[in-house]
């Protein structure tokens, strides 16, 4: 544009030019009336100069405002021909002014071979899924192999989150994956139901809603292929709660549940008739540039109606100690001890031992106990690394209550490596020998050859 109006400059510049140049002979003589009419359109024309010049400058500040606000908008792809927006409006319009609404998950396939030594594990059950101690078979027709492979981990979560110009702070989580019930075959269709793992919502420093209690730490866990990795003696439970958080400090309230072995060692019973008292726990972390360690204890009322308007109560209780420890940029310890009165429904996902014991009379006895594991975990190459940990929990039954065929301790030991050859994408290989022993003294021994291939978004 300044190009153009520099063009149509040009010839009124030289005409005045011309003009000026003729007029220049006569200097020296009277000026004649023709000459001062030469000299009025001069002027004119130096006029018209002027203003060209000043509207020159007017457009290229003009044009200097247009690129700097081009420069501070971003980018916008060009839609292909012919599209049209998903929508023209946020997705949230209900949500508060600057909500932020995210969507995450990850798609993983597993796949295993496994061996059992005294038969095998009944199929469709959560130990043909992933590390189930509570389900290697004991005493059973001989050794069996069989392989397995699901999509069941895959997952979808939904997180909105927001700052009020108060500065408080709201947010809330649904997170689900595929773990639910059978509603097809393994024959054909695969399928099966939607599980909720996560629904809570936050209020500043309150949680309330369904996650992981406040016993576990999953900053603690290890970096396994398998689903879960230590069973055997991590603490894995997600619950509703009350939750508040200050510092290093939480502290909840969890729902109650209790789980029995009845008398005489007859399968476990999950009492139907729930503690008046909620489950409460405080924990207490402290985070260095080393790693971090954390604390847990927790109280909680056992109960238990072996009969209609009978009911049988005692007292549990627990502690926990777990953290990681760097040893280096590449290398790092991970643990935890647990122990108590009580616990069994914390360790391995309520699948090796129960909180309490039934006696003759139908009193109920808190089964003591205790569970940990330690792995190590080692950064080989950006894309490359690998995790070796042992797991075990013992506990500690009245066998004239129970009877010999009840699971006296469980452990394990795995190896994996795990390979990202790109960010967010894991393919994975793990080792695992397991071992469950009664407390008859008879054992079985689970062999497992367990993949997994997992991209996160």
């Amino acid at each position: 544009m300044t190009q153009t109006i520099a063009a149509k400059a040009r010839p009124r510049l030289l005409t005045a030019a011309v003009l000026v140049g003729l007029a220049l002979p006569g200097a020296a003589f009277a000026q004649t009336a023709k000459e001062r009419e030469l000299e009025a359109r001069i002027a004119q024309l130096e006029a018209q100069v002027q203003a060209l010049l000043g509207q020159q400058q007017q457009t290229a500040a003009q044009v200097q405002e247009v690129r700097t606000a081009q420069a501070s908008t971003p980018a916008v792809a060009a839609a292909p021909a012919g599209s049209q927006p998903i929508q023209a409006t946020t997705i949230t319009p209900q949500a508060n002014p600057g909500t932020t609404f995210t969507v995450g998950g990850m798609i993983r396939v597993d796949g295993m071979a496994t061996k059992t030594t005294d038969g095998d594990i009944a199929k469709g059950t959560a130990g043909r899924d992933f590390y189930v101690p509570g389900a290697i078979p004991v005493g059973g027709e001989g050794p069996d192999t069989y392989m397995d492979a699901h999509a069941k981990f895959s997952r979808l979560w939904f997180d909105a989150s927001t700052v009020l110009d108060s500065g408080d702070k709201l947010g809330a989580r649904v997170e689900m994956d595929f773990f639910g019930g059978t509603l097809g075959n393994s024959a054909a269709t695969n399928t099966y139901g939607a599980t909720l793992r996560h629904a809570y919502l936050t209020y500043n420093n309150w949680l309330v809603g369904q996650t992981w209690s406040n016993f576990m730490d999953t900053n603690a866990l290890i970096d396994a292929v398998d689903f879960v990795g230590p069973t055997d003696a991590v603490v894995f439970v997600r619950q509703p709660q009350v939750r508040y958080t200050s510092g290093p400090w939480t502290v909840s309230v969890e729902s109650p549940e209790t789980t029995v072995q009845p008398y005489g060692g007859a399968a476990r019973i999950i009492a139907g008739d729930n503690s008046a008292i909620p489950d409460v726990i405080a924990r207490y972390t402290h985070k260095a540039d080393w790693g971090h360690v954390s604390f847990a204890g927790m109280a909680r009322q056992l109960k238990y109606e072996p009969a209609p308007g009978l009911d049988s109560t005692d007292t549990g209780f627990g502690a926990t100690v777990s953290g990681l420890v760097k040893l280096g940029e590449r290398t790092d310890i991970r643990y935890q001890v647990s122990g108590g009165e009580g616990i069994g429904r914390y360790i391995g996902l309520a699948t090796i031992q129960q909180d309490a014991m039934v006696d003759a009379a139908g009193n109920l006895d808190a089964l003591g106990g205790w569970a940990g594991y330690f792995g190590l975990r080692q950064v080989f190459s950006p894309t490359v690394r690998g995790n070796l940990f042992y797991a075990r929990s013992q506990w500690d039954n009245d066998i004239a209550w129970t009877g010999p065929g009840v699971t006296h301790k469980v452990h394990s030991v795995h190896a994996n490596m795990i390979w990202s050859p790109v960010p967010k994408l894991d393919f994975g290989v793990e080792a695992i020998w397991g071992e469950r022993t009664l407390e008859s003294g008879a054992d079985g021994e689970l062999m497992r050859l367990h993949t997994m291939a997992r991209y996160s978004f």
